[in-house]
């Protein structure tokens, strides 16, 4: 029996290519928690725990993420079946309250160490691959919304994305909606415009800013209002045309069907990590299938490693009516696989190979690692 021996974190710091300028926080540097799970029979596996915005976003910063795997995670898997992912999933959920990133971290390391072994992707562990790419939108953060024209035509023009989604709920409602539609009007029908309030709006705000974002041409609003009013959102949905999505209200299967069950989104954000791993994600997306909600591939800027974890499992779902975001590598100014994922023709291909289907650059690991120290590397196939 193939056990777990050790499990090693570290944090990374990424500059973005630009300030990401969201509701809560602009963001310049995206931090991310990688972590290596050594086996009993040589071989290796490796995850990513990301927030956004340190703890601006969530109840979780990168240094608890580590924190909570190095303290209380990694002592708790010692010893265990590497084999049996579901039991390792049980016993740190029975151990460890909350903490969906510092989890999603761990576990994505444990799918990809077991893919690796059985030599086959880990999208053939959740039923297998359906798709051999997907569609993925760029969010427009920017703030200005002459420079966010001007980069929207460019990715259109280079094929890049023709989904849009913008960041705002910073300004005014008026001020917000008037940027939406200046962007709107400039491309017109090549692209599809959405936007993400991350919960700074309030009900009386949300009114008003739905009705003008409907009018204006937007297909999609997220998370108008803080996710504990699951009655504003249930009210907002019902009551406009524009599709309203459900992110920061879900935190894992639970979550997700309180949110169908009270009909507070016409749309789930799926996101790995904020799900608590890859099996609770497709749990998510599960209860939005059975509940008849759209679906759509959330990030938390992830590098490409969390990004290719969560295409192995999106690429097993049969429809994503609103496709994907997953875009997180392009935001960064180098990306720290040493092949990185393929952005073609509005799409994002999904990777090949056993596990997650990527491996690390050990020279990009060594720069961006917080601290000194050996470097963390990632073989496949290993």
């Amino acid at each position: 029996m193939t056990k777990i021996d050790q499990i090693e974190t570290l944090i990374l710091d990424i500059p973005t290519i630009r300030g990401h300028v969201l509701s809560m926080a602009t963001m310049r540097v995206q931090t991310a928690v990688l972590v290596r799970v050594r086996f009993s029979d040589g071989s290796e596996g490796i995850g990513e725990g990301t927030t956004i915005g340190g703890l601006s976003y969530g109840p979780e910063s990168p240094e608890g993420i580590k924190s909570a795997i190095d303290t209380y995670i990694a002592p708790a898997l010692a010893g265990r079946d590497a084999d049996n992912v579901n039991g390792a999933i049980q016993l740190v959920d029975k151990l460890v309250k909350g903490n969906r990133i510092a989890k999603t971290a761990v576990e994505m390391a444990l799918w990809d160490g077991l893919g690796k072994r059985l030599n086959v992707p880990v999208s053939q562990l959740f039923g297998g691959a359906v798709h051999e790419r997907l569609p993925v939108a760029w969010t427009l953060a920017s703030g200005n919304s002459e420079t966010d024209i001007a980069e929207a035509h460019e990715m259109i023009e280079t094929r890049r994305h023709n989904i849009f989604k913008l960041k705002i709920g910073k300004r005014s409602v008026r001020d917000d909606v008037a940027h939406v539609a200046r962007i709107k009007a400039a491309v017109g029908e090549a692209a599809s415009v959405r936007v993400d309030i991350n919960t700074a709006w309030s009900l009386q705000d949300a009114r008003w800013g739905l009705k003008g974002l409907q009018d204006a041409g937007c297909e999609l609003v997220e998370q108008p209002v803080p996710a504990r009013y699951r009655k504003d959102l249930a009210e907002l949905t019902r009551g406009y045309e524009i599709a309203v999505m459900a992110d920061e209200a879900l935190n894992g299967p639970e979550d997700a069907f309180e949110v169908a069950a009270s009909k507070a989104a016409d749309v789930f954000a799926v996101k790995v990590a904020q799900s608590g791993g890859l099996k609770r994600a497709s749990e998510v997306v599960a209860i939005g299938q059975a509940a008849g909600l759209g679906l759509y591939g959330g990030t938390m800027l992830e590098t490409g490693l969390g990004t290719a974890a969560a295409l192995q499992l999106f690429a097993t779902v049969e429809t994503l009516h609103w496709g994907t975001e997953f875009f997180g590598p392009l935001l960064l100014t180098e990306d720290i696989l040493a092949e990185p994922i393929t952005y073609r023709d509005f799409c994002v291909d999904i990777p090949r190979g056993p596990g997650i289907g990527t491996t690390l650059d050990p020279d990009k690991i060594d720069f961006f690692r917080r601290d000194g120290g050996r470097t963390m590397t990632a073989v496949a196939g290993a």
